[in-house]
């Protein structure tokens, strides 16, 4: 996964261990497996490993199961070892999961690996169920299934090319679809509903944020971020540097102060520090809103600073000074000197991008900027870019740096 795909997800409160095992061995569909593990029992299977159709036909009868989700149960007792098959052959009690929450976290995976064969009914919601569940996730005080809806209409046109004329039957069938869906994923003690709101039970946030970590996203646990939240601006951004910390660390911090009292911590460190440094602190900056506006702008005064403000200032609609074509160079010779300061291998065309397809353009106008990383970056850019034209001209663009005046 490239880093650009990464998402960050607030700081949750996870429940504690044995409370979450106590919830999960409640959840409707974990008691129903394991009923069905014990109506089972030692007895024949298919050369598939399934109940035969009889059994099948007697276990929904006998146990008052939903027919449609007798499948998932049997694959949750088989894979949670509630039951060994031997596919051909017989069923028989198996021994069970050692640990609750691994239990669970199987049971979750089984879950989500229905979407290809059709878990929920609806394809498009079978299609988009991770991000739904994410989109839960990161909303903890509930969502209105309404919003969810739309959600998922704005992702399916977007993310799969929808046509219109299948976004109009969508609108008219996704709200039953979506409104079947939660009610097998409340079963599943996924999600909990409270009339239009849907949020995530506490074992469903347990579960999700795992996937979410298996996918390589940012997810941590309120306990993980809240060392931090206590640190100065400046701990807060070396430790963001060294990876000791996350985006979501940042969220924290920002969330404990002021919007002006962290805005000004956040320039002072970015106006005296390296240029790695003064790429967190906007990037954290980015989060406070026109409440900053006070902070920030007292910032216009700040040579290494000054240029970031005025965007800040302008992307909110406030009055703010106009940037000419020599401040973009600037700024592209600051978001490239990071990379110095960074220390890491700059072996592929991904740590250039970050400036697109106008680096080539630049790279002349960094020659001309003061900037006391200049010609740093520019030896860098003819040392490691891949792109032979670009590495080219930052060569000269140095050569005419290092004997200008």
């Amino acid at each position: 996964m490239a880093d650009s795909d990464v998402l960050t997800f607030p700081p949750v409160d996870l429940a504690p261990d044995e409370e979450l095992a106590r919830m999960v061995r409640d959840a409707p569909i974990v008691g129903d497996a394991v009923r069905l593990a014990g109506w089972t029992g030692v007895r024949e299977v298919t050369e598939r490993g399934l109940l035969t159709d009889a059994d099948a036909r007697g276990a929904v009868a006998e146990l008052g199961l939903n027919g449609a989700w007798l499948h998932l149960l049997w694959v949750v007792a088989v894979n949670g070892r509630l039951l060994d098959v031997t596919p051909g052959g017989s069923a028989r009690p198996g021994p069970g999961a050692a640990d609750p929450m691994e239990f669970w976290d199987g049971v979750v995976m089984d879950i989500l690996d229905r979407t290809e064969e059709g878990l929920t009914g609806s394809r498009v919601v079978d299609e988009h169920l991770t991000e739904i569940l994410a989109t839960i996730y990161s909303v903890r005080d509930g969502m209105p299934m309404a919003n969810l809806a739309g959600g998922i209409l704005q992702a399916h046109e977007v993310g799969c090319g929808a046509r219109q004329t299948e976004l109009r039957r969508l609108r008219m069938t996704l709200p039953g679809e979506l409104a079947e869906a939660m009610a097998l994923l409340e079963y599943c003690g996924l999600i909990e509903l409270t009339g239009d709101l849907v949020r995530l039970t506490e074992p469903g946030v347990w579960a999700v944020r795992r996937d979410l970590l298996r996918e390589g996203h940012d997810a941590p646990s309120l306990r993980e971020v809240a060392a931090f939240a206590g640190q100065s601006a400046g701990e807060l951004i070396d430790a963001m540097l060294t990876g000791r910390a996350s985006a979501s660390a940042a969220t924290l911090w920002l969330e404990r102060r002021a919007p002006e009292d962290a805005a000004r911590e956040l320039v002072k460190i970015a106006s005296s520090g390296n240029a790695a440094q003064r790429g967190t602190a906007g990037t954290i900056l980015e989060e406070l809103g026109p409440e900053a506006e006070h902070a920030v702008r007292e910032a216009l005064g700040e040579p290494m600073m000054w240029r970031y403000a005025a965007a800040w200032l302008g992307v909110r609609d406030l009055d703010a000074p106009a940037l000419g074509e020599g401040d973009g160079a600037w700024v592209a010779v600051d978001t490239l000197a990071a990379l110095l300061y960074l220390g890491a291998p700059i072996d592929s065309v991904a740590h250039f991008d970050i400036l697109g397809e106008d680096l080539l353009v630049l790279v002349p106008e960094m020659g001309r900027v003061d900037h006391p990383d200049t010609l740093a970056v520019l030896e860098m850019l003819g040392r490691h870019h891949p792109e032979p034209l670009i590495a080219k001209t930052a060569r000269k663009t140095a050569m005419k740096v290092r004997s200008g005046p």
